[in-house]
């Protein structure tokens, strides 16, 4: 099963992106990387779909993941919160995702990779956390990411709005 150690981020979804970021900054000292993301093709429960999906990570540990709104979707800040999910790596998405179906979660969305595996899985349940599992194979492009100078000052809250 998952291993706490395999934990690397705790995601939100937020209305107000830029206010967000600026926010975690002032008050809790965040420095943030550069936003990233474009069109990703996904398999929800309805079907194929691509979404506009954006976000930026921390590169301030307890590392947060800040994802932008998509409407109608599973990418909605939950009402009174706006934790959205639990990122944890995995050797096996596949495999892993079918140990947590076992226990009662539910795919909402996954993505396939170019190994023709599983890129990335989201999964809710009713008794716990979402779980998003990621592939450990993008783990050292993930820490490049992070630990890139960001091309936006610090203090700018239009942090990459074009």
């Amino acid at each position: 099963m998952l291993n706490p150690e395999d934990q690397f981020h705790v995601g939100i979804v937020v209305e107000d992106f830029e206010g967000t970021l600026e926010q975690l900054s002032s008050l809790f000292g965040y420095d943030w990387c550069d936003e990233t993301g474009g069109p990703v093709a996904l398999e929800l429960p309805t079907g194929a779909a691509v979404l506009d999906m954006r976000c930026t990570f921390s590169r301030t540990s307890p590392r947060l993941e800040v994802v932008r709104r998509i409407p109608g979707t599973l990418w909605e800040p939950v009402p009174g919160s706006t934790l959205h999910h639990v990122g944890y790596w995995s050797d096996d998405v596949a495999g892993d995702t079918l140990k947590l179906e076992d226990h009662g979660y539910v795919i909402e969305a996954t993505r396939p990779g170019a190994d023709g595996g599983l890129f990335f899985a989201f999964l809710r349940s009713a008794r716990g956390p979402r779980v998003e599992l990621v592939t450990r194979g993008v783990q050292p492009h993930l820490e490049q990411y992070w630990a890139q100078p960001s091309a936006t000052p610090a203090t700018d809250t239009g942090r990459n709005s074009s």
